[in-house]
């Protein structure tokens, strides 16, 4: 198994004894500064999300490099999980338009590897870590096509919106059929039973336009 992979195996595996623990702090500790040191100065970022499977050729894959060059373009740099599928063609196309590429990666066994498209390539051993990092050095989370990493990073991110934890944050999903039968899930189930409030329900923008993307973007500067 993966090393990488154990760290946060073990962590969340109950409890350890107190050297261990200690020990455990030092390396959290550790993941902060490096993700710290390196991002201080990155700029403007933006984070696209999506599967590690879609390959060059497949639709989401043109669409997140179409994407990532437009970022560039409009003087955004382009953060990623760094791995393979949608991660790969965001970085890629950021890089193609000469843009500033960011990985932010974590190994897993079978799907992660980095790719060879980012300017920036931090590995992270937690994935906790790595996600305060993509939280704290974006303005904006785009959400393509994705698994359950991709929905885990939307829903989380949208309760520190609701929560006033970060403001002026816009959350993008691009591919609306990939993404229809999110609005009614949240109509027929969440707001239905009032665990959200109706409001709450355009905090997601769903859209195909990436000019629309950038305008959204641009309008919570």
């Amino acid at each position: 198994m993966n090393k990488k992979k154990c760290k946060d195996e073990h962590f969340l595996a109950g409890g350890h004894g107190f050297f261990r623990d200690m020990g455990r702090i030092f390396e959290i500790t550790w993941d902060f500064l490096k993700g710290f040191q390196r991002l201080r100065n990155v700029g403007p970022c933006v984070t696209v999300f999506g599967s590690a499977r879609f390959k060059e050729g497949d639709e989401y894959y043109d669409v997140a490099r179409k994407l990532g060059a437009k970022l560039a373009i409009n003087g955004y740099g382009v953060m990623t999980g760094g791995g393979p599928g949608v991660m790969e063609a965001a970085n890629r196309g950021a890089k193609e338009a000469h843009g500033k590429s960011i990985g932010c990666n974590i190994v897993l066994p079978q799907e992660q590897t980095i790719n060879p498209y980012t300017d920036i390539n931090i590995e992270f051993d937690y994935f906790f870590i790595r996600k305060v990092m993509l939280v704290k050095y974006s303005r904006a989370f785009i959400m393509m096509p994705g698994g359950f990493g991709t929905m885990d990073e939307m829903f989380e991110t949208l309760t520190l919106i609701q929560t006033d934890t970060i403001r002026n944050f816009p959350v993008i999903a691009v591919g609306t059929d990939y993404w229809k039968e999110l609005r009614p899930f949240v109509e027929k189930s969440l707001i239905k039973h009032k665990t959200i409030d109706p409001e709450d329900i355009d905090l997601v923008h769903v859209t195909d336009d990436l000019d629309e993307v950038i305008a959204i973007i641009d309008a919570c500067d």
